[in-house]
C-alpha cells in the first residue's frame, strides 16, 4: 500500500500555447520542453502541427501539475524542461526527472504517476507522487 505525498492538476487552453509557440518558437520549446520531448514534438509537428501544439500543451500541463504536486512550483531545482513526461512502451506516460531535479526528489518522495487528457481546445494533467516511504504497516490492535 502507498501513500500520497502530493497531488497536483493542471487545465489549459491550446490557443494559449499555440500563441506562445508562434510568438517565440525555439526559445519557447527549448525552456519548456526536455530534450527528448522536443525530439517528439518536431515529429509530431513535422506530419500534423495541430498533434505537435496539443504534444506541447499536455507536456506543460504535465509540468504544472507535477511541480505542485512536490510542492516547488517553478522553483528551483523545478524547472520545465528539467521534467519530462515521456510515454513508455504501452504508451503510458512516464515521469523522467533531470539529474538535478532527480537528486533532490529521490531523497524526498517516492513513485510519480502522470496522467494526460486533450479535448478540442483544453488538455489537462494529473499529477500523484507516493511518500518516500511507502510501506505502510496496518495497525492491527484492536
Amino acid at each position: 500500500m502507498s501513500s500520497i505525498a502530493g497531488i497536483g492538476t493542471d487545465i489549459i487552453y491550446l490557443s494559449r500555447i499555440r500563441a506562445s509557440y508562434e510568438r517565440f518558437g525555439e526559445r519557447f520549446l527549448q525552456r519548456v520542453l526536455g530534450e527528448q520531448e522536443q525530439q517528439v514534438f518536431q515529429r509530431r509537428y513535422a506530419r500534423d502541427p495541430n498533434r505537435g501544439l496539443r504534444f506541447l500543451a499536455t507536456r506543460f500541463a504535465a509540468k504544472e501539475a507535477f511541480s505542485k504536486a512536490i510542492g516547488l512550483g517553478m522553483r528551483m531545482p523545478m524547472a520545465w524542461s528539467r521534467m519530462q513526461t515521456l510515454n513508455g512502451p504501452s504508451g503510458k506516460p512516464m515521469v523522467v526527472l533531470s539529474p538535478d531535479l532527480q537528486a533532490w526528489y529521490e531523497t524526498r518522495f517516492g513513485a510519480a504517476h502522470i496522467t494526460l487528457t486533450d479535448e478540442s481546445d483544453l488538455v489537462m494533467a494529473f499529477a500523484v507522487v507516493e511518500q518516500l516511504n511507502s510501506s505502510i504497516t496496518p495497525n492491527t490492535q484492536g
